[in-house]
């Protein structure tokens, strides 16, 4: 696939998924023989893999180290690693969501006493 159709596909810029490559966050792209990115089917996984852990809330830090870690040392030495990255992010999400949870009631109040 190119940029283009990765792009179209999952609803990102360009310019975004070069970055995500040159700082890390998905692990370097193959390129053809005239030099434009060829995205494969494991290239696309990292991607939507991305675009949903940075649409919860992940920082670009936090899953930096992560790619970093799975690609390190063939990902297995890193599972735990890995797992205890993503336990503690999962803590903060839950956090957040009980926390948008309150605001929401409240929302809800208001606009009940509005009406």
């Amino acid at each position: 696939m190119t940029i283009s159709e990765v792009s179209q596909k999952y609803d990102i810029s360009q310019d975004t998924l070069r970055y995500y490559e040159r700082i890390g966050l998905i692990p370097r792209v193959n390129r053809n023989k005239s030099g434009i990115r060829d995205y494969t089917e494991e290239d696309c996984g990292w991607v939507e893999f991305i675009k949903c852990m940075r649409g919860a809330g992940l920082s670009v830090e936090v899953l930096v180290e992560y790619v970093r870690l799975y690609l390190e040392d063939g990902s297995e030495k890193t599972l735990k690693a890995r797992k205890d990255l993503l336990i503690e992010q999962r803590k903060q999400l839950v956090a957040r969501l009980e926390e948008m949870q309150k605001v929401l009631a409240r929302l809800d109040y208001k606009i009940s006493v509005l009406s």
